[in-house]
């Protein structure tokens, strides 16, 4: 019998328990990617590149490194074209997720498959070729890539009420995509269902310095979703 064989060690220890955070702990998470993205930019180590997804894996790259050597960021880590928790065959650019520990807000529980916020990653401009619509980052005509459009229908983040957009800018400035993005979503509030004025993007901050901008933006959703909160955390790449 098993309890008769004494080479059995016996069995010490207990799942951890959970990690309290407060509410805010997803907004400093948003800090903590905000103050990296300088940094990955301008990272030696890092190869140039154009494509999107190319940057997005050598950003997922970067902030799993990022953490694992931080004060306080080490209990989570970064994936990419993660399935939607919701819509699972559709894949979310970038997602941080606890990482060995189980993590608790508002009494909501994250593990290591559930992650704490979706954050999708646009190229500005966007690029050419058929099919695709210049103003990809708010919508698309053509399909529903659009970058805030995925949010405000429930393609992206129907579970959550807190989303990031991770904008990389290759032409112009942040102030020349603020203007640019709010003459889009000025004519959507107009013209199409769905869009009004409040979808407008909020500038917050910005750093001339350092080549960023965050700004913040509030939508409504279908399908009786709740509201969802995104910020915007802009580069520009060069």
């Amino acid at each position: 019998m098993l309890a008769d064989n004494a080479d059995i060690p016996p069995q010490i220890g207990a799942l951890s328990s959970d990690v309290q955070k407060p509410a805010t702990f997803r907004i400093e998470l948003l800090d903590f990617i905000a103050d990296e993205l300088p940094r990955w930019r301008d990272d030696a180590d890092r190869q140039s590149a154009t494509s999107e997804p190319l940057l997005t894996a050598q950003l997922c790259a970067y902030l799993n490194d990022a953490a694992r050597h931080s004060d306080g960021w080490d209990i989570l880590q970064f994936r990419r074209e993660e399935p939607d928790e919701r819509n699972t065959g559709r894949a979310i650019d970038l997602v941080p997720a606890p990482c060995g520990i189980a993590i608790s807000i508002d009494g909501q529980r994250y593990t290591k498959y559930k992650s704490l916020m979706p954050i999708e990653c646009k190229r500005l401009p966007t690029p050419t070729g058929k099919d695709r619509d210049v103003r990809e980052y708010v919508i698309s005509q053509f399909s529903t890539t659009g970058g805030i459009q995925r949010f405000k229908e429930g393609h992206h983040g129907a579970e959550h009420t807190l989303g990031a957009m991770i904008g990389y800018i290759q032409e112009e400035t942040t102030a020349v995509w603020d203007e640019r993005i709010a003459v889009w979503i000025d004519d959507l509030a107009d013209s199409t269902a769905g869009w009004s004025k409040k979808d407008l993007l909020h500038f917050m901050t910005t750093d001339a310095k350092l080549k960023t901008a965050r700004l913040e933006s509030s939508h409504e959703r279908k399908d009786s979703l709740s509201e969802i909160q995104i910020h915007h955390l802009w580069i520009e790449m060069s």
